[in-house]
């Protein structure tokens, strides 16, 4: 049986840093947190509830804000702030902690945009 040298084994590098699972790219060139979500391109933006997968515990989903990944962020950041509670973004969708869907119905109306409350 061959005999390993010291330059057959792996190596791993941290010249780049970390890496983006989704475009391969290193964190601060990463061409996937510049991309806009795929949002329904209808001009409204819809603040539902939901429930489902989170051991029965309210969640507000906001859906269809027409902001890039960083704008979006620091949206949900003032959303949050104003609600007094927790939440994040995924996939370009606002989840904030809790059924706040007057008080954010009224803040998302202050920017212009139209605002419906969906589901039950």
């Amino acid at each position: 049986m061959k005999k390993k040298t010291h330059s057959e084994h792996i190596v791993y590098s941290t010249e780049q840093g970390r890496f983006c699972p989704k475009c391969h790219k290193p964190i601060d060139r990463c061409i996937c947190k510049q991309k806009k979500h795929n949002t329904p391109n209808d001009g409204v933006v819809r603040i539902g509830r939901e429930t489902k997968g989170r051991k029965g515990k309210g969640v507000t989903l906001i859906r269809g804000v027409p902001l890039q990944t960083t704008a979006l962020q620091t949206f949900a950041k003032q959303l949050k702030k104003k609600c007094g509670s927790g939440g994040t973004v995924k996939d370009g969708v606002i989840e904030i902690q809790g059924d706040h869907r007057e008080r954010l119905l009224e803040e998302i109306k202050k920017k212009g945009w139209i605002v419906k409350l969906a589901g039950g």
